[in-house]
């Protein structure tokens, strides 16, 4: 037996990474604790400050803690919206050193938004269609204000994923529309495309009222269809 498997010792950060990890994952710590001062850490694992720096940031990166400065450390309860934040930066990353990937992300949020409209049509109640409704009224409101207008849409497709109870659907919504708003043009606004997108809504909201799936995944299709358009790189990509 002559292969090599050599034993890699830990940094000392990492130990204490796993150890405080533990401290959560095992509930002695939960969510809204503090965490113990740096001074009782060093104490408590007999290392120095910054292997103690390290291992919270380590925390702060995977959403199990917030740091403030001059405060202690709190432990934060983990959703499914904080898990996928974690990968924010690194999915716009990606997406601005690809064109394809743009693509790519265009096409999975079609596939994922039929998938959801169907759900919407067969669950909604009179009050999930009355808060839809509400939306495109305050979407029409800010038409000229490109920002608010967007915000808005985000804001509708977001509800029409929350209406299947399942905060996983909300958190994929708000983080797909969330990357696709960094390459929206102002072409929503110039070219008066606005008064399609709340005429689209507009039908949407009607299957999903009417209990139409296959209706509301058709007008759904129609809509980000044409829209997807909208979202290109900037030419000095």
């Amino acid at each position: 037996m002559n292969r090599s498997e050599p034993i890699v010792r830990r940094k000392l950060s990492d130990e204490v990474f796993l150890r405080l990890k533990r401290l959560i994952t095992s509930g002695e710590l939960v969510p809204g604790d503090d965490m113990p001062s740096e001074r009782e850490l060093m104490e408590r694992f007999e290392v120095g400050r910054p292997a103690i720096r390290e291992a919270m940031q380590a925390l702060s990166n995977m959403g199990l803690v917030a740091i403030s400065h001059g405060e202690r450390a709190k432990v934060l309860q983990l959703t499914a919206k904080s898990i996928i934040k974690q990968v924010d930066g690194a999915a716009k990353i990606i997406l601005s050193s690809s064109k394809d990937t743009l693509e790519h992300l265009k096409n999975a949020r079609i596939f994922f938004e039929r998938g959801m409209v169907r759900e919407a049509a067969e669950k909604a109640t009179a009050e999930d269609v009355q808060r839809l409704r509400a939306t495109v009224a305050e979407q029409r409101s800010f038409r000229g204000d490109s920002e608010a207008f967007i915000s808005a849409d985000m804001k509708f497709h977001t509800q029409i994923a929350a209406i299947s109870g399942n905060p996983i659907y909300v958190a994929v919504s708000e983080a797909m529309l969330g990357w696709l708003k960094e390459y929206h043009t102002e072409m929503l606004i110039w070219t008066g495309k606005e008064k399609f997108t709340l005429t689209e809504h507009e039908e949407i909201i009607g299957r999903i009222e009417q209990k139409d799936a296959e209706g509301a995944e058709k007008a759904m299709i129609k809509h980000l269809e044409r829209s997807r358009a909208l979202y290109v790189m900037n030419s000095g990509d």
